[in-house]
């Protein structure tokens, strides 16, 4: 059984049967705590956890449409992105508190260090955000919307 897709792309998979569901994801932590942790850092930083980077990029969205008193547009990304969390959070429970399934096939080499590289990026940077080139093509995009 391979770990790759159709077209050559690495997928979660047990024995040949490819993984869709995300309540397959169940006590991933405890069969492959690597995989696990990557997704977990990933998944905190879609859901607007400070201090990950997706934090960030909400902040300056919201930001900006509050500077340009879009209220309701403002109001209604938070209250958007709250929602979002659950789900994000929703999984990251499933993964670290509930009774783990059969373990996927072994992840490829490359893949593992595709992951943790993203997720050491991510996290690089979150802590780098005062200073770096990046927000601040950001912060100024956003000051295009006074």
């Amino acid at each position: 059984a391979s770990a790759r897709g159709a077209a050559g792309r690495f997928s979660l998979r047990r024995g040949d049967e490819m993984i869709e569901d995300i309540g397959e994801l169940a006590g991933l932590s405890q069969t492959n705590l690597s995989l696990a942790a990557v997704l977990a850092v990933l998944m905190f930083s879609l859901a607007g956890i400070p201090p990950m980077a997706g934090f960030w990029a909400k902040w300056y969205v919201f930001l900006a449409a509050v500077k340009a008193e879009m209220w309701p547009l403002a109001i209604i990304g938070v209250l958007a992105s709250v929602v979002g969390a659950y789900y994000y959070l929703r999984i990251i429970k499933l993964m670290f508190f509930d009774a783990p399934k059969a373990a996927f096939n072994p992840v490829p080499v490359t893949a593992n260090v595709v992951m943790v590289a993203s997720a050491i990026f991510m996290l690089a940077f979150s802590l780098s955000f005062l200073g770096n080139p990046i927000i601040k093509a950001a912060a100024a995009a956003a000051r295009t919307f006074h």
